[in-house]
């Protein structure tokens, strides 16, 4: 008996090890976003769709339903051709649901001789990495929350993706019971609060890095915003629902008095520390686990402005 009990134990050992992100999953999936082969994701290029369906096939792959129709691509108009938002559904113990976002778009090419390629690593293959990391990890779990992973197109058009799917009227019912918005954001390089450690945008808008920092028990840490006058809040997707009352925040690593790759040739996977993403999404993803509609209901307070 107390054998047949260590060889459970191993097994469930085995079970739960054999459930976290490998960093070989993460280099995977940065690599083929960010590769010269994109082309730097320009919405309304070959190469941007070839992405949006690089993503769709991620999110098949990890067992998530579609949101709304018979795929996981969600169509919105730019200059006169569709272009695409991809959006995937987890489903948990609860109708309640928490959302984890990014968007895959970049800003293209140069006419430059040698390196022309913007490869956006960084800027945000990094952010979509995450969303498939988060969905890998849940793929044979059943958390107590749904679950919905956006993957954005457009924002460096403006936001444009982002808006779009925030006002499409065949997801009102995720929306409706939508209960927080994660964005990631550039989380390929170490923070200046070091390893493992994100700082969250508009921080004092609302209590969702305190909610989440409590369950999180000292492995992953949110931190202040260190950039509040810039009102990165307000700049990056997040705030298309935040203007639907959804508590919706950004979730960065990016140290702005270091880093030199933003839209640069150079953000590529040189600058990734894979062994850093791979850590933080793991963390994220497990204390995601431990959240629930009954220990996990952040609030906006009367700072945000909305209008």
């Amino acid at each position: 008996m107390k054998k047949l009990s260590v060889l459970a134990f191993a097994l469930l050992s085995f079970l739960s090890f054999a459930q976290e992100v490998s960093q070989e999953t993460v280099k995977t999936v940065i690599t083929m976003l960010a590769s010269d082969e994109m082309k730097g994701r320009l919405i309304g290029t070959p190469e941007n769709q070839k992405s949006a369906e690089y993503i769709a096939k991620l999110f098949k792959e990890n067992n998530l339903e579609y949101c709304t129709g018979n795929s996981y691509l969600v169509p919105f108009q730019y200059k006169g051709q569709a272009v695409y938002n991809v959006c995937g559904i987890k489903k948990g113990v609860s109708e309640k649901m928490l959302g984890f976002s990014g968007h895959f778009d970049h800003i293209g090419t140069n006419d430059d001789k040698g390196d022309n390629i913007y490869n956006g690593a960084d800027d945000d293959a990094s952010g979509i990495t995450a969303l498939a990391g988060i969905s890998q990890y849940f793929k044979n779990k059943k958390p107590q929350f749904s679950m919905v992973f956006m993957a954005f197109n457009g924002e460096e058009a403006g936001l444009l993706g982002s808006k779009a799917i925030s006002e499409d009227k065949g997801l009102d019912k995720i929306y409706s019971n939508l209960t927080a918005l994660f964005n990631f954001e550039m989380i390929a390089t170490e923070s200046e609060f070091g390893k493992n450690a994100m700082f969250m945008t508009g921080n004092d808008f609302s209590d969702l890095d305190e909610l989440f920092n409590e369950h999180s028990k000292g492995t992953i840490k949110i931190h202040p915003d260190p950039y509040a006058a810039e009102q990165l809040f307000y700049r990056s997707d997040n705030v298309s629902f935040a203007r639907k009352k959804i508590v919706a925040h950004s979730f960065s690593t990016a140290d702005m008095s270091k880093i030199k790759h933003y839209h640069e040739v150079n953000d590529d996977f040189t600058i990734v520390d894979v062994e850093n993403m791979t850590q933080m999404i793991n963390d994220f993803a497990k204390t995601v686990e431990k959240l629930s509609p009954k220990n996990f209901n952040p609030k906006y307070n009367s700072k945000v402005k909305l209008n």
